[in-house]
């Protein structure tokens, strides 16, 4: 067979560009394992896990909307999660990484149907590779779960809604229905899928069948509705770890420009750029950008211009920005204002990239689509282009360097160290001390799981029950004749508990009986409650009644011989009272009176 001699140059051309694409996204993925790998679960990844090994596999449970974000998919993978070694690192980092390959084919598959089989489309792809936008949510579970299941859903989306307006094929507009339906099951912010495929149609692909794209809103419209009803019934009558629904607001019209502006100037437009070159750290195992002024200036200068001569030369380059504009404004800045802007205002969320990193799924197609023409498309170009027109490569190589220095600089720090040794070591603590050890159930250290967001799932008991409970005995507050009882210090390790504060020594210890007995405090306490431990040598088991300055008193019982018993006293004052309300006397010795914490001088379990 004779092959005309144009056909083999096209063939290998059409091959060389997945094959280098692939090659991208096989070094890319390299590239972000050794970021990924380093990473432990933090913060929120506890609570989904504890949250899914404590529930069934319900309605209720999947449905549930925590502060504005519905994902019934990341809800059953933490089930599975919580059942499958609970907190199982190398499922994780898989997990992430088959997701983020997925994504990244995805995109390639995208670029590929809108663009054709030009080597062009390469750059794009690059820029959604490379871009540290996505970087800090693959350090965290959670925002796994969201951006990373959108960022495969939104591209295979829209490349199967283009073949359908293509074709006309019915199985392309299922699987554009299938992959939104995907899309929603992770992230709210899918629900703009069919918003984006819509203007693209409209914009770009022009059907000549317009039946076709009316054809395709009936389901696309059915999923949006069914979606709606389910989030809006599950935002307004979810109750949230502060045991309160949540009933969303829009801040004053002054913060909400300033968080589009922040998120915009110091988030958006840097990293899409290759910034934002530093970093805020937020504890070891996390940052948020902190784009230097001068440079997030000159990042917006160049954004302008590249726009600026995309709208010079390049047919229907304003839609491509306008729908960037509109999704950054109406996925990534409405729905904080909605849900957490009150929290920490818009100076610090504003240097949040998680929120930006399904956006880069967006920025991606959005430049190609300003700079190469469709495959077919007929008159893309307003003017022709000029000689300088390669001036793209200097910026390219700029932004790809500055992404690599960006990731690099993210990537020095610990990450999930801290946290992973943490926890290890408070497993290692309870398998090595007897089963029924008392052990106080304090909140893990804030940099594991901040009490303050968290609420009970910050809890030892909690935390470390996955994926199955310990055999000690738990307690929050110290009653009675406790014997050994051990807290956590800073480090995970058990320590036996001491009482932090006044400390009244005795040289002899002092009879209680049925009267009242004064001791005095070496300094008064202001109002509060306290934890009173108290050392007593009795002839036989009694109860003391302990109050602290005003009237109310609290109970607690005494053993035999000699021993310490513990007992929660709310008042102030400089004087504590001590008396027994019936049965034989005591006899007290020392006398703590404060906050029970780990005794730093004590031995350590385990031991190092």
């Amino acid at each position: 067979m004779i092959m005309d001699e144009g056909v083999l140059p096209r063939l290998r051309g059409r091959d060389a560009v997945p094959a280098a694409g692939l090659v991208m996204i096989a070094v890319q993925l390299v590239w972000k394992y050794e970021l990924v790998r380093r990473t432990f679960f933090r913060q929120d990844d506890f609570h989904y896990i504890i949250r899914g090994r404590e529930s069934g596999l319900t309605w209720d449970y999947l449905m549930w909307v925590d502060v504005g974000h519905l994902l019934p998919g990341g809800f059953g993978i933490s089930w599975a999660m919580a059942r499958l070694g609970g907190y199982n690192e190398a499922l994780a980092h898989a997990t992430t990484m088959t997701l983020q390959a997925g994504a990244s084919l995805a995109m390639l598959r995208l670029l590929w149907v809108l663009f054709g089989p030009r080597p062009a489309i390469l750059v794009p792809l690059g820029l959604y590779l490379v871009t540290p936008m996505t970087v800090p949510s693959l350090s965290w579970w959670a925002a796994v779960l969201e951006t990373l299941p959108l960022q495969l859903a939104l591209p295979m989306a829209l490349a199967s809604h283009t073949l359908y307006v293509r074709r006309g094929r019915a199985r392309h507009l299922v699987a554009a229905c299938a992959w939104t339906v995907f899309g929603l099951l992770f992230f709210v912010k899918a629900a703009f899928i069919p918003v984006i495929m819509l203007v693209v149609t409209a914009v770009w692909l022009r059907p000549r069948g317009w039946w076709r794209l009316w054809r395709a809103w009936v389901p696309y419209a059915a999923i949006l509705a069914a979606y709606a009803a389910v989030f809006f019934t599950g935002l307004y009558g979810s109750v949230q770890l502060n045991d309160r629904t949540q009933t969303p607001e829009l801040p004053g019209a002054g913060t909400a420009a300033e968080f589009a502006w922040v998120l915009g100037f110091r988030a958006l437009v840097p990293s899409a750029l290759g910034g934002p070159w530093r970093w805020r750290p937020i504890g070891d195992d996390y940052a948020m950008a902190a784009t230097p002024a001068p440079l997030a200036w000159a990042a917006l200068a160049v954004a302008a211009i590249v726009v600026a001569v995309s709208l010079r030369h390049r047919r229907r380059a304003w839609a491509a920005w306008l729908t960037l504009l509109g999704y950054f404004l109406l996925a990534d800045v409405v729905p904080v204002l909605l849900g957490r802007i009150e929290l920490l205002g818009p100076g610090v969320l504003g240097h949040e990239l998680r929120y930006l990193a399904a956006t880069a799924t967006v920025v991606s197609p959005a430049v190609a689509l300003a700079f190469i023409p469709l495959d077919g498309e007929e008159h893309p170009w307003r003017r022709p282009l000029p000689r300088w027109r390669w001036a793209w490569m200097p910026l390219a190589a700029a932004v790809c360097a500055g992404s690599v220095w960006s990731v690099a600089a993210y990537a020095d720090r610990p990450l999930g160290g801290p946290v992973r040794d943490y926890v290890r070591t408070a497993s290692r603590a309870l398998a090595q001390v007897p089963a029924g050890a008392v052990v106080l159930d304090t909140y893990v250290p804030p940099e594991v799981a901040s009490p303050a967001f968290f609420h009970e799932y910050a809890r030892h008991s909690r935390l470390l029950g996955v994926p199955r409970p310990w055999p000690v005995t738990w307690t929050r507050e110290l009653t009675g004749p406790v014997r050994n009882p051990l807290a956590f210090d800073r480090r995970g390790r058990l320590r036996p508990v001491t009482v932090r504060g006044l400390r009244l020594p005795q040289r002899a210890c002092v009879p209680v009986g049925a009267g009242e007995v004064r001791f005095r405090l070496p300094a008064p306490l202001p109002g509060g409650a306290y934890t009173a431990q108290i050392s007593y040598l009795n002839a036989a088991p009694t109860t003391l009644a302990v109050r602290l300055g005003g009237p109310g008193e609290a109970r607690v019982p005494t053993g035999k011989d000699l021993g310490t018993t513990f007992v929660q006293v709310h008042g102030q004052g400089a004087e504590l009272f001590l008396r027994v309300p019936d049965g034989p006397a005591a006899c007290v010795g020392e006398i703590r009176i404060g906050r029970p914490v780990p005794d730093e001088d004590g031995p350590a379990i385990p031991v190092g």
